[in-house]
């Protein structure tokens, strides 16, 4: 294969750590804005994104977005800070099934091409998967799928020198009963498994302490990894960031943590809320990037 050597500067601060804004929700901020009482209609959905990035985008190192709600309306508001990378989800909005698990799929129009042709600085991949799960009789081996698709759009993405952030959910089958340490261990697995791709970043969960995020930094040798937030309250955030940079981690790709609570206003008090609670928030989280970390290129030298 040849490629073109591809840098995740573009969407890492001055110190190579990463502080990168999640606001590539679709269906799940639909699901939310409902539950919440408000419209969730797709001009909602992109008046939220706008307000978001338009408030947190100058403390960031860059933002993860869509282009179905959020690339071209940051563009045209200027709502996305110059200077500011831009990572854009490529994983089709509408997932595909198999006996309620989840398939693993990729839209080969949202290529590496595609993220550049829409002013994308590197791409974003979701994989929901098992990488436990063994091949049971005459029906599709998910994990080997999973892991074929995933090494496709690694592979496409360093041809055409595009970084990829791969961002693994661990999921199970229908009626299969995990502990809570049996779900953070099945993390540390995934992003052990993944790690051999090559994948410029790994978006991870949080893999269940300090313990286990220094295993998966070992584990995954040369690959940088982030912690997403996953929706738990900031504070426990804030804490697990501490331990997960003081550990091997280069930083954070967050969202609900930072504006989840946003979704119950309407666009006036929104915007007050993110700029007296999201912002402070964000300043917060930086706070602590700064001191603690491990600089991306550090990882891969």
């Amino acid at each position: 294969m040849t490629s073109t050597p591809s840098t995740l500067d573009a969407i890492a601060d001055a110190n190579g750590r990463f502080a990168v804004l999640a606001m590539d929700q679709r269906g799940s901020l639909r699901s939310m804005l409902t539950k919440a009482g408000q419209s969730a209609e797709p001009a909602d959905l992109t008046a939220f994104k706008v307000d978001v990035i338009g408030a947190l985008s100058p403390l960031a190192s860059g933002v993860l977005t869509d282009v179905e709600y959020g690339v071209a309306a940051i563009r045209e508001t200027g709502a996305l800070a110059d200077g500011v990378g831009l990572l854009i989800a490529a994983e089709p909005a509408t997932k595909a099934m198999h006996e309620g698990e989840y398939l693993t799929t990729r839209d080969p129009e949202r290529d590496a091409a595609w993220v550049r042709a829409n002013t994308g600085d590197a791409m974003k991949f979701l994989v929901y998967w098992d990488p436990d799960r063994a091949a049971t009789g005459d029906g599709p081996d998910l994990a080997r799928i999973a892991l074929e698709v995933t090494g496709e759009v690694v592979a496409d993405c360093a041809r055409a020198g595009v970084p990829s952030v791969i961002e693994p959910l661990v999921s199970f089958a229908p009626g299969r009963e995990l502990t809570r340490a049996e779900k953070e261990a099945a993390v540390v697995r995934s992003a052990t498994r993944l790690a051999p791709l090559g994948m410029d970043l790994l978006k991870l969960e949080w893999p269940g302490g300090a313990a286990e995020c220094a295993q998966v930094s070992e584990n995954l040798g040369r690959v940088p990894w982030a912690l997403l937030s996953a929706g738990v309250a900031y504070d426990e955030f804030v804490e697990r960031t501490r331990i997960a940079l003081a550990n091997g981690a280069s930083g954070i790709i967050a969202g609900r943590a930072i504006w989840g609570e946003a979704v119950t206003m309407p666009g006036i008090e929104r915007r007050a809320w993110l700029a007296a609670v999201a912002v402070p928030r964000m300043k917060g989280l930086i706070d602590v990037l700064a001191g603690i970390g491990r600089p991306w290129r550090e990882v891969t030298s």
